[in-house]
């Protein structure tokens, strides 16, 4: 191997290890581009979206996020808005510096804009897939999980996605005791190796 495909996996290994840690890129220069806007809830599994009227209302909606990953901490404001036309996102960091935006609309079409200042392993497709498996019902996220060949698993106040008899997903909803656009979450997705916890307040219930 060349000296310069040394250096291009060291660089590759290095994004892999950044802030959230959520996609982990490729480390061979022939893997065609990650697309960043799909739906991925793991490496290679990707979620079919169901339309934004399948959450069944309109949300506009703070959140505050705290992403907690391999002992570092980061928080970020989102603003999410959703109607039956299309889910819209804008994320700020602690700076008030905006960090991407995300449209996803009823054609099934997702677009986003992220900040050039912006670690590249953080993609809004994913985040994206995040969203749906929290909120959206469960009849719902099942469709949706058939594509990527994972199952969803409820309890009595969370919701467990698994693969291949791996769970790789796991939401617990502390306040309420069940999906909802005010009170607190923590979810888990171990394929990416991180943990979140958020809190929402809903702006226009």
């Amino acid at each position: 191997m060349s000296n310069g495909s040394q250096m291009w996996i060291g660089r590759g290994s290095w994004l892999a290890a950044s802030i959230f840690g959520l996609l982990s890129l490729t480390s061979c220069a022939s893997t065609p581009p990650i697309d960043t806007n799909a739906a991925m809830i793991a490496p290679g599994r990707i979620l079919t979206l169901p339309a934004p009227a399948e959450l069944g209302r309109s949300v506009e909606a703070t959140q505050l996020i705290t992403v907690r990953r391999d002992g570092d901490t980061y928080a970020f404001e989102g603003h999410i808005s959703i109607n039956p036309e299309r889910l819209y996102l804008v994320g700020v960091d602690g700076l008030g510096r905006r960090a991407l935006t995300l449209t996803w609309e009823k054609s099934g079409k997702v677009t986003s804009q992220t900040a050039a200042w912006l670690p590249k392993t953080i993609m809004p497709g994913p985040m994206l897939a995040d969203l749906v498996m929290l909120y959206w019902p469960e009849a719902v996220l099942r469709r949706a999980l058939a594509s990527a060949e994972a199952e969803l698993v409820t309890t009595a106040d969370g919701r467990i996605v698994t693969a291949g008899g791996t769970e790789i997903f796991r939401a617990d909803y502390l306040e309420p005791k069940q999906p909802g656009w005010t009170g607190r979450l923590r979810y888990r997705n171990t394929s990416w190796g991180y943990e979140i916890e958020v809190q929402s307040v809903e702006t226009q219930p």
